[in-house]
């Protein structure tokens, strides 16, 4: 009867091979979550201009400084949330590309 291949031991990990751009993913992650994370925080107020102003270039304009205004004291609340949406993704092996292969 033949031999049964012997399994590897526990301990042993094939070494991993090839270009694995887990930094570079994880900044972009980082970048489409912030943008992410401005447009929901701005868009309750640009709809609100839609709505109330008649379309024309006043429109564009009052749409600028209403992102403007609401954007800038709500800044850091987009970067904590998308540093913590990569981190917990990264964590978690939900987001492609960061996934830990076994």
């Amino acid at each position: 009867m033949g031999q049964l291949p012997k399994s590897n031991p526990p301990y042993y990990r094939k070494p991993r091979t090839g270009f694995q751009p887990r930094f570079t993913l994880s900044i972009l992650y980082l970048f489409g979550f912030f943008f992410l994370y401005c447009l929901l925080l701005v868009s309750p107020s640009l709809i609100d201009v839609m709505r109330n102003v008649p379309t024309g270039p006043e429109q564009q304009e009052i749409a600028k400084e209403v992102v403007r205004a609401s954007v800038r004291p709500r800044l850091w609340i987009a970067m904590l949330l998308s540093a913590l949406t990569t981190t917990l993704g990264a964590h978690f092996g939900v987001l492609p590309g960061l996934r830990e292969r076994r």
